[in-house]
């Protein structure tokens, strides 16, 4: 039980990841996320109990460390791709850069307005692509891609690795000619990613 009691110390400090309590004993509030009913840290920070409001949050040492929120444009390379979703590595919220990335998922339903019916002809691993937050849960941040402004910004051949040019609607390779389809954004290849 001791080794309990170390883990109940408000302003003990905690980084991103660690466990707080459970949902059962507290609610998690800010800079805290839930998994599987377990509370964790979001951010490096001091873990803050209430015990008589029943709250956890987390006080980031660091003030300025960003975080996505719902609204937040972000940007990201496509790390996984499955016929429903995609799985994204979120670098930038907005022009800012991050000192790490946060994981993102993107729901074949919030791609555009019309009907797509598979993933891999929306995006495919190692794009680059911008989209807005549009919900978090359990420390995953739901993207949406429908805006004109959203989409694939830089895509790259999956047969050569070679940056794929926008002609006329279509992803064309100019290394060894494959025509790829993707959902990209009004701008693509014009923004600079530095």
């Amino acid at each position: 039980m001791n080794s309990k009691s170390s883990d109940r110390r408000s302003g003990r400090f905690v980084s991103p990841g660690e466990r707080l309590g459970v949902i059962e004993e507290f609610i998690a509030d800010a800079g805290t996320y839930v998994e599987d009913g377990v509370i964790y840290s979001k951010v490096i920070g001091r873990a803050l109990l209430n015990f008589l409001n029943k709250r956890v949050s987390v006080y980031p040492l660091v003030h300025g460390v960003r975080v996505p929120k719902t609204g937040s444009m972000v940007l990201g390379q496509v790390s996984r791709v499955q016929k429903q979703n995609a799985f994204v590595r979120i670098h930038k919220i907005g022009e800012n850069q991050l000192s790490g990335f946060f994981s993102g998922i993107l729901h074949v339903s919030d791609v555009q307005l019309r009907y797509v019916d598979s993933m891999f002809n929306v995006c495919k691993p190692v794009d680059i692509i911008r989209a807005k937050v549009i919900s978090e849960k359990n420390g995953t941040y739901h993207l949406s891609t429908k805006d004109r402004n959203l989409g694939v910004v830089y895509a790259f051949c999956s047969q050569c690795g070679y940056m794929l040019e926008l002609r006329r609607q279509r992803m064309v390779c100019s290394k060894c000619g494959k025509i790829e389809r993707r959902k990209t954004a009004l701008d693509y290849g014009k923004g600079v990613i530095a």
